[in-house]
């Protein structure tokens, strides 16, 4: 594929259909929740943010467990089956099942997420320029797969039944699933259980620790599903976590080298900023859909196009704009010219902020006229998805170069971490725009987005320097 390894093709495709999956009900969870659930704004915006905490931090103990006993191979396996029986729980109409879903699936993210794009990392040598194009290609299975179910199962959801679209959600992870059986051999000797014989260790009552992993996971779920109802209690118990994870990374710090430790703390800088990027970004999922919902103008040619079509913008410029992204980065790198991943993370911000001068604008305009021109939607999107290009794929690309090989997973189990914060206080902005104050919100996003982009580029040199040459 473009020069790259074989296994790339696999974890592509596997990738695609686990967002597929993965896509297609949160295409659809906070218009199913206002519309046939009847939550209001903020409870709904609540619920996705606690959803999307979760589903971004369990990926940190996912990648634990990926790293020190089950592996990565077997925690994707895992998280594919959770996720897949979590779909077709959302098909069941009843409330006592939805919440169990989103636990399901949040649960198995945490399983599967971390570990593919780990895998990615890993089909790479040390100083492979391929690398940065590697996974902005990887980016685009992310994003092929949510430009499909945006079409296909928000459509049928909005359209034909909302069941309906979880369930072919459900479908789309079973074919993710198969791929990466199917197509493991190309992956070569990379995923596999750090110590295998551990897996059939005996424990309390001569059951094997695998199975007993299987055991605990199973009594977390309820646990799980009580808390996406009860998002208040995520919201005020994420900083608690946040300064625990940080403590614990700063003591593998001390356990690292000098340089080790550099790259580290670049890391750190680099999953804070992140929050801010992803904070706002998701806004795409609530507050934006909400806001394209009433108040733009979405007939065109006599056709009222469902809110849910807009969220295919963002995957299908990436899915245009993905490939010129990944050969623009290896260019740049053999004309030593590449920027710096902090460089790259505030270009990202500044684009983002952008963007949201767009939403405040057309908010404006809704205030003005009542609806707002649909052509403001796609300049936010175009401006959102080349930010987004300019940071995610390049913030999974710096955490397999800069993280120690003992603690990989656990690296890039808090980068999720760092997104599971942010999709917690995304569902918290997102209940501010409860009321219509959708200009003020919007405003206020423009001045933290590009603050947040002028320091980290001030800060810039300081981050490259302790990286130790590492780009």
């Amino acid at each position: 594929m473009f020069g790259h390894p074989k296994g790339l093709f696999v974890l592509f495709f596997a990738e695609m259909w686990e967002r597929f999956s993965f896509y297609g009900m949160k295409t659809l969870l906070v218009l199913y929740m206002v519309k046939a659930l009847d939550y209001g704004d903020e409870f709904a915006g609540g619920v996705f943010g606690a959803y999307g905490g979760f589903a971004y931090a369990t990926p940190l103990i996912g990648g634990i467990i990926a790293d020190r006993f089950l592996g990565y191979r077997k925690a994707i396996v895992t998280g594919g089956i959770l996720m897949a029986i979590g779909h077709f729980c959302m098909a069941v109409r009843h409330e006592a099942f939805f919440y169990m879903a989103l636990a399901l699936i949040a649960s198995g993210n945490g399983f599967f997420k971390p570990n593919i794009s780990t895998m990615v990392g890993k089909l790479y040598a040390e100083g492979d320029p391929r690398r940065d194009g590697g996974f902005t290609i990887f980016y685009m299975g992310i994003n092929l797969g949510a430009f499909l179910t945006t079409i296909i199962c928000g459509l049928i959801g909005e359209l034909i039944g909302w069941h309906y679209g979880f369930a072919l959600a459900g479908v789309g992870m079973i074919i993710g699933l198969m791929v990466f059986v199917k197509g493991g051999h190309h992956i070569g000797d990379q995923g596999f259980p750090p110590r295998p014989e551990a897996l059939g260790e005996r424990m309390w009552g001569g059951v094997r620790k695998v199975h007993w992993l299987y055991v605990a996971i199973a009594l977390n779920i309820p646990g799980v599903a009580i808390l996406m109802f009860k998002w208040e209690w995520v919201q005020d118990g994420t900083p608690v976590i946040g300064v625990l994870a940080l403590a614990y990374i700063v003591f593998e710090m001390f356990r690292c080298t000098r340089e080790e430790r550099g790259r580290i703390f670049v890391l750190l800088a680099l999953m804070f900023f992140s929050v801010v990027f992803w904070a706002c970004f998701e806004q795409a999922g609530s507050s934006f859909t909400l806001f394209t919902d009433r108040f733009v103008d979405r007939t065109i040619l006599g056709w009222e196009v469902p809110a849910s079509q807009f969220l295919v913008l963002n995957p299908l410029f990436i899915f245009m704009l993905g490939i010129p992204f990944s050969m623009m980065w290896t260019r740049l790198a053999r004309r030593n010219l590449d920027p710096s991943a902090p460089v790259k993370f505030a270009l990202g911000l500044l684009q983002l902020a952008a963007g949201f001068v767009m939403a405040a604008l057309a908010a404006k305009q809704a205030e003005a006229s009542g609806l707002a021109n649909p052509g403001w939607i796609v300049l936010i999107y175009l401006l959102h998805t080349t930010g987004e290009l300019c940071l995610s794929p390049v913030g999974l690309s710096t955490i397999t170069k800069f993280a120690p090989a003992r603690i990989g997973g656990l690296l890039m189990g808090m980068w999720f971490l760092s997104n599971a914060f942010a999709g917690v206080l995304s569902g918290w902005i997102a209940g501010e725009t409860e009321g219509g104050e959708y200009v003020k919100v919007f405003t206020n996003i423009v001045y933290f987005g590009a603050g947040s982009g002028v320091v980290l580029l001030a800060f810039s040199p300081l981050l490259k320097k302790l990286s130790y040459g590492a780009k």
